[in-house]
């Protein structure tokens, strides 16, 4: 699973070098902050792919990862099984319309990306954990009488 960084201006996605290897991708992803026009959680990230892997590896239900190719643009794409996942629409990126990742911290992106943060590049899950979450007013039972 990747490791998502993020501050102030960019999101950058760690890649370990096995998944360097299987996606043909020296570098790791980065993402100017402004440019995230849309971030989504999926459980079947399998969905979300479209166009032909180049370069990439595709083994169909097991691993999907390297740059993709359709009429739409280029995505980046690294999936794995059938794990939940998020998918990140771009807008004005130079390098890819979409990002599609396995990741179990979506849902700690989400909410990053809503807060502010540091100038400093933290993980996802940090930022996220770090935020007061907001306290649900407790619901009071209904009580119905009985019938007769």
């Amino acid at each position: 699973m990747v490791t998502l960084l993020l501050d102030q201006t960019q999101l950058e996605v760690v890649l370990s070098p096995i998944e360097r290897a299987a996606a043909f991708h020296r570098e790791n992803i980065r993402v100017a902050r402004d440019t995230i026009a849309k971030v989504q959680l999926t459980d079947d990230a399998w969905t979300w792919l479209r166009g032909v892997p180049s370069p990439g590896t595709h083994l169909p239900g097991v691993l999907a990862a390297g740059s993709w190719k359709s009429a739409s643009g280029l995505d980046f794409v690294l999936i794995r099984r059938r794990k939940p996942s998020v998918v990140i629409d771009l807008d004005g990126d130079a390098d890819f319309q979409r990002l599609i990742f396995t990741t179990r911290h979506g849902l700690a992106l989400t909410q990053a990306l809503r807060l502010p943060v540091s100038t400093e590049l933290a993980d996802v899950s940090d930022i996220a954990g770090s935020a007061a979450s907001p306290d649900r007013p407790r619901q009071r039972p209904v009580i119905r009488p009985r019938p007769a």
